[in-house]
């Protein structure tokens, strides 16, 4: 097994910024990468504006931190849609299980340790 360090700053710059990201788009891979696996999932960095699509997974739960950039993270919870806006340097856990998507104006670099497997719903989902 090879284990090597990587920079954040390196791996951004691997990545294409996406721009118009909407629930609905596709051919993303560009904007996303896999930094490392990691347990039943991997550690991923993003970088891109729009609004994504929602997403859950039922695994564990998720991290996400904010690497650059400005997002807003709502999270679907009791069928409530609860926004939390974050900044560069902000760090927030998605419980497991819980419905949540990024509404990002100006752009964002993220990374996040995400568990596998991730389900999407483009439309917003009922209650859990």
């Amino acid at each position: 097994m090879k284990i090597e360090a990587k920079t954040l700053e390196e791996a951004f710059r691997s990545l294409v910024f996406a721009p118009s990201r909407t629930p609905e788009s596709k051919d993303l891979d560009a904007a996303f990468c896999e930094l490392s696996p990691y347990r039943e999932g991997a550690i991923f960095l993003g970088h891109w504006a729009g609004r994504s699509e929602w997403e859950i997974h039922r695994q564990g739960d998720e991290v996400v931190m904010v690497i650059d950039g400005a997002t807003t993270l709502t999270m679907l919870i009791d069928d409530e849609e609860i926004p939390h806006p974050l900044q560069a340097g902000q760090l927030i856990v998605v419980p497991k299980g819980v419905w949540h998507r990024f509404e990002t104006p100006d752009g964002v670099k993220v990374m996040t340790v995400t568990p596998q497997p991730t389900e999407h719903s483009v439309t917003r989902p009922g209650p859990v």
